[in-house]
């Protein structure tokens, strides 16, 4: 749900047709259509059906429209109850009631809000899903309710998760942690180099940590070697990531740094350049559940196996939304994203601009991406609960090895000091305000 200036919302009481008994209603429904500008609604939804779809998306833009200060919060007790209007308004698009589904969806938008308290704020993206699930793709309206956030705007609200929420923060940490233990059982016999290869580097926040922890433990007569491979889908990305780590490294003249960036699929992870005595780190941060097939999965632990590395590090949101039913998705997902909204208000203020940023254009995203389920397609994302992928990668020859101490320790200290503070923070192998200068788009005071 993208969020726009009055002056720039549809004003979508002018593309409600009336009907009148000549039949110019249908002549000019089929020129809105036709132009672009119509709600281009399957078959089964015409005449008065499409009046009360478009109502329905007038209704959505009053709720944009309203006061944030006259929304407030779900009254005591009312918050079960837009629950249950979600779950009857999916059920009811899932076996295409369209009328249950439109009134309920229409009660829903009376009462949810993007600046509400969590209810009704997860309650408000779940409802544009649905909605949208009433139009046909190819029209002006979908994209409207559907449309992904910039990669620039993608940036900026993962940039503010990662700074005001402990989530990927613990994953990447705990993680990096694991790395640089087996780092050091191997660092005299594999002299001091280090090869991590990344399934997907994202923006490369994971790698700073891990950087300045490195360097705190070389010096300029024993120099360590850090070369880090990372795949990602965007060449643009990439040149960024790059950038920003190179720039990072810099500060470190005590160790040796070296980036390749890879898209993915570009070449088998097999024919990767590998240096004699280097200790091999693969790190599968949110990738498997990418991959659409099992088959894949299977393919990619093979070569990750290949590999021969020192230690794999596998971190997934656990769940099952995988081949179910669009309801029992539907209500894993509603279950998943209000406990995400609900921790947010732990972390920023009721009027904050970031935490709309970081629900609009990071978990509103990732809302819609998976809930775009076709029945006899399954689901674009496969996740799974920790017993799933253990055995997965048991079955490609990786076992399983228990965090160190040190590991545990560390991982505790980020939990308790995310939770008494709700501002970017420093400890040793942490991130600084150094790091933050560096990351495009983010100015700190």
């Amino acid at each position: 749900m993208q969020l726009k200036d009055e002056d720039e919302l549809l004003d979508l009481s002018l593309a409600v047709a009336p009907r009148n008994n000549n039949g110019d209603y249908k002549n000019r429904r089929k020129r809105m259509t036709n132009n672009g500008h119509g709600v281009c609604l399957d078959s089964q939804y015409e005449g008065h059906d499409e009046g009360k779809i478009y109502g329905l998306l007038q209704m959505r833009e009053q709720m944009l429209k309203l006061d944030p200060m006259k929304q407030g919060v779900v009254e005591d007790g009312k918050g079960p109850h837009l629950i249950h209007l979600l779950l009857i308004s999916a059920t009811a698009v899932d076996e295409n009631d369209l009328g249950s589904a439109i009134e309920n969806l229409c009660e829903l938008y009376q009462t949810v809000s993007l600046t509400g308290d969590a209810v009704q704020r997860v309650a408000a993206y779940f409802a544009d899903v649905l909605t949208a699930r009433l139009l046909n793709r190819k029209s002006m309206f979908y994209d409207l309710l559907m449309k992904d956030p910039t990669p620039d705007e993608e940036f900026a609200a993962f940039t503010e998760m990662y700074k005001a929420s402990p989530y990927y923060q613990f994953a990447h940490f705990t993680a990096n942690q694991a790395i640089i233990d087996a780092f050091e059982e191997e660092e005299e016999h594999k002299n001091r180099a280090l090869h991590v290869i990344d399934f997907n580097i994202s923006y490369g926040f994971q790698w700073p940590s891990l950087i300045q922890s490195l360097s705190q433990k070389a010096n300029d007569d024993n120099r360590i070697s850090l070369r880090i491979t990372g795949y990602s889908r965007s060449m643009e990305e990439l040149v960024e990531t790059e950038s920003r780590l190179m720039s990072f490294a810099k500060g470190c003249s005590n160790l040796a740094f070296e980036f390749q960036g890879m898209l993915m699929g570009s070449k088998p992870i097999t024919s990767l350049r590998k240096k004699k005595n280097e200790t091999i780190a693969v790190n599968l941060m949110f990738y498997l559940h990418t991959l659409t097939h099992s088959s894949q999965i299977s393919e990619t632990l093979k070569s990750v196996y290949s590999l021969k590395p020192s230690i794999v590090t596998l971190v997934e949101h656990e769940g099952s939304r995988s081949t179910r039913s669009f309801i029992s998705k539907f209500m894993e997902s509603l279950h998943y994203f209000a406990a995400m909204f609900d921790s947010l208000d732990d972390c920023l203020s009721p009027d904050s601009t970031e935490r709309l940023i970081i629900e609009s254009n990071h978990l509103g995203k990732e809302i819609k991406r998976i809930m775009k389920y076709e029945k006899g397609r399954g689901s674009h994302q496969r996740y799974e609960k920790l017993e799933t992928w253990k055995g997965r990668m048991e079955s490609e020859g990786l076992l399983a090895s228990k965090q160190s101490s040190r590991s545990v320790i560390q991982a505790k200290l980020l939990l308790k000091i995310r939770s008494q503070y709700c501002s970017p923070f420093m400890f040793e192998g942490g991130l600084d305000s150094e790091f933050w200068r560096e990351m495009k788009g983010v100015h700190l005071p």
